[in-house]
């Protein structure tokens, strides 16, 4: 299926600057394979990757902002930070993805809960959140599975530890823990959405 229909029904009427996206064509990929650590590649040589992009990982319960490589394969979606794999999130033990409907650019990634699992969802800020959502969810399989949130949405810290995190509009886009402990997240106001 085309790239550009499943983003239409993903987020057509539901997301600020979607309609300004319509006449953008989507990257084959926005970071070029050789830039990819030879390690790294070496690890994942099997799997085939398929896009590379540069995201802003927030981590923890203090959710510092750290730079990452997003790489997403046939099987699985990495965050490196230069020749480390620091996660790796396998496509089957994604329960769904979901955006706001802000353009602040916020993805967060939920996990099923099983026994194994320690971490909890993936939080990520990137510049193309209509081309990673829409590739991210072709390749897992997960077209379905997309949430375009209003006003707050519920993560997990780790399995059985919520967080919230909050949207809202101002004057300049910032990404910030607020004093309830949510990670608060304002986009600059856009027109309404077509």
């Amino acid at each position: 299926m085309d790239q550009k229909v499943v983003a239409s029904a993903i987020f057509r009427g539901k997301k600020a600057k979607y309609p300004e996206s319509l006449n953008v064509p989507f990257a084959d990929t926005r970071i070029d394979e050789s830039e990819i650590s030879p390690k790294v590649m070496q690890m994942i040589r099997h799997e085939k990757v398929k896009y590379v992009s540069s995201v802003v990982r927030f981590e923890g319960k203090g959710f510092k902002p750290k730079v990452r490589m997003l790489v997403l394969t046939r099987k699985a979606a990495y965050l490196l930070e230069a020749a480390k794999i620091k996660e790796q999130v396998e496509y089957s033990t994604i329960k769904g993805i979901s955006t706001s409907n802000l353009s602040d650019g916020i993805v967060v990634i939920h996990l099923l809960e099983d026994g194994k699992q320690v971490q909890g969802d993936v939080i990520i800020q990137c510049d193309h959140v209509f081309e990673v959502v829409t590739r991210l969810c072709m390749l897992a399989k997960k077209e379905e599975l997309v949430a375009v949130a209003e006003g707050s949405l519920e993560f997990q810290f780790s399995p059985g530890k919520p967080g919230t995190i909050d949207f809202t509009t101002g004057h300049s886009a910032q990404v910030y823990k607020a004093k309830n402990g949510h990670l608060t997240v304002v986009g600059l106001p856009t027109a309404a959405f077509v």
